[in-house]
């Protein structure tokens, strides 16, 4: 393994403030094929993404995701960019292959030096009339399912330093 692969995989952190600066479109294309390349049960390319740049779609999604917490607070704490994981559920691999490309386009927006963090109830926000609508604006089937969402931007501090790992987790048999 190259050891800046697993530097990159090391300290990785979630980002939970972001600068209000869009990121750039290569920033934007690199996410998005590492998520195009994750892996996904018997090679079936099932993962949809919706990279979300659009303020007046962004500031939607955020009021959606907020009635579903029964939050005030922006869920996406702020990223200029988000990036809907969506998948067909008739595989039954569906919430492991959006999660396997959830966790590669986390790594690769660390990799070109982004901020992200995983964000949840995509699933309740797209079962939704208002979420149906949506797929049916974007171009996708209204069968899909929601995985979780990424908040995607520039860190506006620089994250802390993982806390130790806990002992006792690992098991060599």
């Amino acid at each position: 393994m190259k050891e800046e692969v697993l530097r990159c995989l090391l300290t990785r952190r979630s980002v939970r403030a972001y600068e209000p600066r869009q990121i750039t479109e290569d920033e934007l294309e690199a996410v998005l094929q590492a998520g195009l390349y994750a892996p996904c049960g018997m090679g079936s390319q099932k993962v949809y993404f919706a990279a979300v740049q659009d303020k007046a779609v962004r500031d939607r999604l955020s009021a959606m995701n907020r009635a579903i917490l029964g939050s005030d607070s922006d869920p996406y704490y702020g990223a200029p960019t988000i990036v809907v994981v969506l998948a067909d559920p008739e595989r039954y691999t569906w919430v492991e292959d959006g999660s396997c490309a959830l966790t590669a386009m986390m790594e690769a927006a660390h990799a070109v030096g982004l901020g992200s963090c995983w964000i949840h109830r995509a699933r309740q926000m797209f079962d939704s009339p208002e979420g149906k609508e949506l797929l049916k604006q974007w171009g996708l089937p209204e069968t899909l399912q929601g995985v979780g969402s990424l908040a995607l931007g520039y860190p506006a501090q620089e994250p802390s330093a993982p806390p130790a790992r806990k002992p006792g987790r690992v098991v060599k048999v």
